[in-house]
């Protein structure tokens, strides 16, 4: 597996409470706080983070023009439901 390129070291400052937290998740699996912050970074942009980037793409769409308007989606929501209901 070839190895996964890294940036520069990151500066972080961080609540002592986290850095706790960290610390404990990172001696009990026994790996390191780096490995254990890249995981939670990982996870947050996994999800938070993707529907921040999808909002922001959505609104850029709008400012575009090129973005659909809701109550065309909503009508054909509602299109649909009619027609599975018959």
């Amino acid at each position: 597996m070839p190895k996964q390129q890294l940036s520069d070291p990151i500066t972080l400052r961080l609540p002592l409470d986290l850095l706790a937290e960290i610390e404990a998740v990172a001696d009990a699996c026994e790996r390191s706080r780096s490995w254990v912050m890249v995981r939670a970074l990982k996870a947050y942009m996994a999800q938070e983070g993707r529907e921040i980037r999808d909002m922001a793409e959505a609104r850029k769409a709008v400012e575009d023009g090129t973005g659909i308007d809701a109550e065309d989606v909503l009508a054909e929501v509602d299109a649909i439901m009619k027609g599975a209901a018959a």
